[in-house]
C-alpha cells in the first residue's frame, strides 16, 4: 500500500500518556503501573541463561565455510577487549559525555557507564517481568547534553531528560508507514525519527507530536515517478534498511533486497533512488567522514568495499565507486567507520577487523579480534570525546580503540 504523507502532517498522540521511568531498587512489582530502572542483579540474567540459548549469532559471511582467515603477518592489534555484563549481541553503543553513556542489545540488554566505557553495569526496568523484558532487543541509543532516547523491538521508545535518571515511555501511532528504524537526539526535547517505508519525522515536544520532513513514502515515490534508469526501483514493494544520518542531516539508506540505495537530503521532498552499480547485494553503507559531500562507502557480498569520489553528484542515477585493496578471504564486511581522513575501519564476520591509512584505498587486517568466537557488526568514533572508537558484536563482544 502506498501511504501519502503531508509535510504539514503531525502524528498527534490525543489521549495516550507518557510511561514514566523512575529508578528504584531490582525488586519488580507486577502490579505497578510504571516501568523503574535500576542497576541489574543476577536475577534477570539466571533466568535468560535459563530460558535462552547463549548460542552465537549464526556467521554472516556467505559460503566461508572452511575459508581460511586472513594472513596474520604484520597485522596490528589496535583494539582491547572491555568486559560488559551480559553475553548478548550488542547493538549500539552512545555518550553524552566523555563519561557517561549507554550500550543497548539483544533480550534486554542494557547497560552504563561513568567512566568513559573502562567499565560497565547493567541497567534494567525493575517492574517488567523477565519474561516480558527478555522480548525486546534494544537497537538504537542516541544522546545529546543529558537527554537520550532507545529504540527497541517489538516497537518501544523510551526517553530520558536526565542522562537516564529516569525515562518515559513515548506512545507512538499506529498509523506510522513502516516501523521505527532510527531515532537521532537532536537538543531539548527534540530528536528525528525514521521508519522503514522511509518516513521521516521530527520532535520538538519529546515525542507528544511528530512532524512529517518527506510528502511520501519510498514505495509511492519509486512508483510514481520514472525510475526506469535505477534497477529495482520500479513498482518497488518492501521496505529500507541501513537508514544512516550524516552530521548535517541527510540520510541514506539500502533497498531491503540490496538492489539499490537511496539519499534525502533536508529541504527535499521525496528520496532519489541510485544504482548499486554492481550485481552484488549491497550489504551495508554510510557516509565518509559522516558527511554526505565527501563521498559513500559501500560494502558487498563477498567481504567487498568500495567509496565513492568526493563531491558526488546527488541527482545522478548512479555514483562512480572505486573499489578498495581489502582481502578478507570471502568474510562479510559489515560496517566501515572514519576515524579521520586517512584512517578507516572495516568490521565483519569472524570478528575480522581491517584499517586502512590511506583514506579507504588498501586496507590490512587487524588480529584484535581474531581470536574470539563471533562477529562484529558496528564500529563507531566518537570526535566529539577525544575521537574515543568502538567495535560492537555478537556474544557481548565490545573493543576499545588504543591505538
Amino acid at each position: 500500500m502506498n501511504l501519502s504523507i503531508s509535510t504539514a502532517l503531525f502524528l498527534a498522540l490525543s489521549g495516550a500518556s507518557t510511561m514514566a521511568f523512575v529508578p528504584q531498587s531490582i525488586q519488580r512489582t507486577a502490579a505497578s503501573t510504571s516501568l523503574n530502572m535500576a542497576a541489574e542483579g543476577s536475577d534477570r540474567r539466571s533466568f535468560v541463561g535459563q530460558t535462552a540459548s547463549t548460542a552465537a549469532a549464526a556467521s554472516i559471511a556467505a559460503a566461508t565455510g572452511g575459508v581460511p582467515a586472513p594472513a596474520e603477518a604484520a597485522a596490528s592489534t589496535m583494539w582491547e577487549q572491555v568486559k560488559v555484563p551480559f553475553e548478548d549481541t550488542i547493538y549500539d553503543i552512545d555518550f553524552d559525555s566523555a563519561d557517561h553513556g549507554y550500550l543497548v542489545g539483544a533480550r534486554g540488554a542494557f547497560a552504563e557507564t561513568n567512566d568513559g566505557g573502562k567499565t560497565w553495569e547493567a541497567r534494567s526496568f525493575s517492574n517488567l517481568d523477565p519474561d516480558e523484558e527478555v522480548t525486546y532487543r534494544f537497537q538504537v541509543a542516541s544522546f545529546k547534553d543529558g537527554e537520550g532516547w532507545v529504540l527497541g523491538k517489538p516497537t518501544l521508545l523510551l526517553h530520558t531528560k536526565d542522562s537516564g535518571k529516569s525515562w518515559e515511555r513515548i506512545p507512538l501511532s499506529p498509523k506510522l508507514p513502516g516501523e521505527p528504524s532510527s531515532i537521532y537526539a537532536l537538543g531539548p526535547s527534540k530528536a528525528e525519527m525514521t521508519t522503514t517505508s522511509g518516513a521521516i519525522y521530527v520532535t520538538e515536544n519529546a515525542g507528544r507530536n511528530w512532524k512529517a520532513q518527506v510528502k511520501e513514502t519510498i514505495d509511492a515515490t519509486l512508483n510514481r515517478i520514472s525510475s526506469s534508469g535505477v534497477s529495482g526501483a520500479s513498482y518497488f514493494t518492501g521496505s529500507i534498511i541501513n537508514q544512516v544520518r550524516d552530521d548535517d542531516g541527510a540520510y541514506l539508506a539500502v533497498s531491503s533486497r540490496g538492489n539499490f540505495f537511496l539519499t534525502w537530503e533536508p529541504g527535499q521532498d521525496f528520496w532519489i533512488p541510485h544504482n548499486r552499480g554492481t550485481p552484488r547485494r549491497i550489504q551495508n553503507m554510510g557516509f565518509v567522514e559522516g558527511d554526505i559531500h565527501k563521498g559513500l562507502w559501500m560494502t558487498l557480498n563477498g567481504g567487498k568495499v568500495f567509496v565513492s569520489n568526493k563531491e558526488p553528484d546527488l541527482t545522478k542515477d548512479s555514483f562512480d565507486f572505486q573499489e578498495a585493496n581489502i582481502k578478507t578471504g570471502g568474510y562479510g564486511v559489515t560496517d566501515v567507520a572514519h576515524r579521520n581522513a586517512n584512517e578507516v575501519w572495516a568490521v565483519g564476520g569472524s570478528n575480522t577487523m581491517y584499517v586502512s591509512m590511506d583514506g579507504g584505498k588498501t586496507f590490512n587486517f587487524d588480529k584484535s579480534a581474531n581470536k574470539i568466537p563471533g562477529n562484529l557488526y558496528n564500529v563507531k568514533f566518537f570526535k566529539k570525546f577525544g575521537n574515543a572508537g568502538w567495535a560492537l558484536g555478537s556474544n557481548g563482544l565490545l573493543l576499545r580503540y588504543r591505538g
